[in-house]
């Protein structure tokens, strides 16, 4: 894209120059001929480049020459200032004015982009500015909520649209030179007026408050395992202090029955109580079931034929386990051969 060369003319707050900056292609349009024919009073002869370069350059530098771009109706007062009337003739008559729009033109280019560039007159920027202060900024502030830095905002609103207004220039096609009247005045034709108007109302921009603080509420933290308010919820329940911990009966017992290991383990069962006592769990699948009557021990019920007997050191082993508490271990072992002969 070629680069948009604007003359010094064109900056915020430059004043008008004496000259426009016209640059013509090496092949002058017929409509733009015709144009400056109709508006020229004086006959010029019109043969060439330069000669179609001198006269409109002339023309449009001209102190009279000033377009027209659009029209704007505003309000003559704040909103809270408006008249208020049944009739909506007399409201708008009273209420609103037209503003015109004017400019002049500080460039033509038919060589690289084909526009013509216009610059707002002193007048009518300053018209602009007067009401962005005295009615847009008024109506703004009243219609939004108060805080602290709201005046600060409004100022700096205004500041910017100083700034953004003494910077508009409106750019169009070249064949808008065909509405170029007498004295090197002249109107947008083909609707470009409206175009004209939504860019210069976009500058009127909104005051945007700052949005309402969101208070955080305040929530416990979350119970997690590892906290020590959730641990009486995940801890075990514990042993009692009295009760010992459970022993294995192969680490008391011996496997085969002998003089010391009978005594010593008729004394050691013998000095604990029932209560005391940890049960295997599970019970081995080889266990025989036993009667508290007479604190023997009852044959197993079987439909059929046992193949062969226990070893004495194996039955030995077993019933240490399970005859806890219900008398030495030696008293019952004496009689082993009728408890063999019973089964």
């Amino acid at each position: 894209m070629p680069p948009q060369l604007l003359p010094a003319s064109a900056a915020a707050f430059a004043p008008r120059a004496t000259s426009v900056n016209v640059v013509l292609s090496s092949k002058v349009e017929p409509w733009l001929t015709q144009t400056l024919k109709r508006i020229n009073r004086i006959k010029r002869p019109l043969n060439s480049v330069p000669q179609h370069q001198r006269c409109l350059t002339e023309t449009l530098s001209s102190s009279t020459a000033i377009w027209t771009l659009t029209s704007i109706m505003l309000p003559k007062a704040p909103d809270a200032e408006l008249r208020k009337d049944s009739n909506p003739l007399i409201e708008a008559l009273f209420n609103y004015q037209l503003i015109h729009i004017e400019a002049y033109i500080v460039h033509v280019d038919m060589v690289l982009r084909n526009e013509v560039a216009f610059k707002l007159t002193p007048d009518s920027i300053e018209s602009l500015i007067e009401y962005h202060k005295d009615i847009h900024c008024v109506d703004i502030s009243a219609n939004t909520y108060a805080w602290s830095e709201k005046e600060l905002q409004v100022k700096k609103l205004h500041e910017e649209f100083i700034q953004a207004i003494n910077k508009f220039v409106y750019r169009t096609h070249v064949s808008a030179l065909e509405g170029l009247e007498e004295d090197g005045a002249g109107e947008l034709l083909c609707g470009k007026s409206e175009e004209v108007k939504a860019n210069i109302m976009g500058l009127f921009l909104p005051l945007l408050p700052p949005p309402p603080r969101i208070v955080d509420v305040v929530r416990p933290p979350p119970l997690l395992p590892s906290s020590p308010a959730g641990a009486n919820w995940w801890s075990q329940s514990t042993l009692p202090s009295n009760v010992p911990a459970p022993v294995d009966s192969w680490r008391v017992i011996p496997s085969s029955p002998s003089t010391t290991s009978s005594a010593d383990s008729n004394s050691l069962w013998a000095s604990m109580g029932l209560n005391e006592i940890q049960l295997p769990s599970p019970t081995p699948s080889y266990s025989q079931p036993y009667s508290t009557s007479g604190l023997f021990y009852s044959s197993p019920q079987v439909s059929a034929p046992i193949p062969s007997l226990p070893l004495p050191s194996m039955l030995a082993a077993q019933q240490c386990g399970v005859s806890v508490g219900y008398g030495g271990f030696g008293q019952n072992w004496d009689r082993y051969q009728e408890y063999a002969t019973t089964m």
